[in-house]
C-alpha cells in the first residue's frame, strides 16, 4: 500500500519525509507532493484525485489552519474530496507547521545546537497550537532558522511520542491508523 500526501508547501514535504519512515509500517510506501501554498493545494485536490489511477494507494491532505476555524476548514477540504472514490484523510495543522516544532523545543534546540531550556518553560509556548504565529515566534527564538532546512533539520530530532502539539499527534495517530485500515 502507498500513502501520498498532499501538502500546502516545501517544508512540510521536507519534515514529513523525515518523520513518516519512523511512524509507516515498512510495507507502507509513501509520496510527499508539495504545493504552492494553500490556494494551488485546493485548486489540485479533486484534480489529482480523479486522475490518481495508481492501485492500492490512500491520501493524506494536510494544510495549515491559519487563521481559518479548523472544523469549517476541514469541512472545506472533505468538500473537494467528495465523488471520486478515493480513501482520503484529512489533517490540519494548527495554526502553522512550525506549532509542531513547538511541540518538541527539544528537538530545534538540538537540530541547531542552542539551549532553549528556558524558552520551554515559558507559558505562552506550553500549548503549541495556540500560538497565533509559530513561525515567527521560531524566528525569535532562532533567528538563522529557515523554513526548508529547518524542517530537514528538525525532523531528524523531533520526538514522534511526547510531542505536546494536539495537532501533531492527531497527525501521526491518524496517519498511523489509516495506514492499517482496510479502507
Amino acid at each position: 500500500m502507498k500513502l501520498v500526501f498532499l501538502l500546502e508547501e516545501k517544508s512540510m514535504k521536507h519534515f514529513l519525509d523525515g518523520i513518516l519512515p519512523r511512524i509507516l509500517p515498512e510495507e507502507v510506501t509513501f509520496q510527499t507532493v508539495p504545493h504552492e501554498g494553500k490556494s494551488d493545494l485546493q485548486k489540485s485536490i479533486r484534480i489529482k484525485l480523479l486522475a490518481w489511477n495508481e492501485p492500492d494507494v490512500k491520501f493524506v491532505i494536510v494544510q495549515d489552519q491559519d487563521s481559518n476555524e479548523c472544523h469549517a476548514l476541514k469541512k472545506k477540504l472533505l468538500q473537494l474530496c467528495e465523488g471520486t472514490g478515493k480513501s482520503v484523510l484529512i489533517r490540519i495543522a494548527c495554526h502553522e507547521l512550525e506549532a509542531w516544532y513547538f511541540g518538541d523545543l527539544h528537538a530545534v534546540s538540538r537540530a541547531y545546537g542552542r539551549n532553549l531550556g528556558k524558552a520551554v518553560q515559558r507559558k505562552k509556548y506550553c500549548v503549541p497550537d495556540e500560538i497565533i504565529s509559530p513561525k515567527r515566534e521560531l524566528r525569535i527564538l532562532v533567528p538563522e532558522h529557515q523554513q526548508i532546512d529547518g524542517a530537514k533539520r528538525i525532523a531528524k530530532y523531533i520526538d514522534i511520542e511526547r510531542n505536546t502539539s494536539v495537532s501533531f499527534r492527531m497527525f501521526i495517530n491518524g496517519v498511523r491508523k489509516f495506514a492499517t485500515s482496510e479502507n
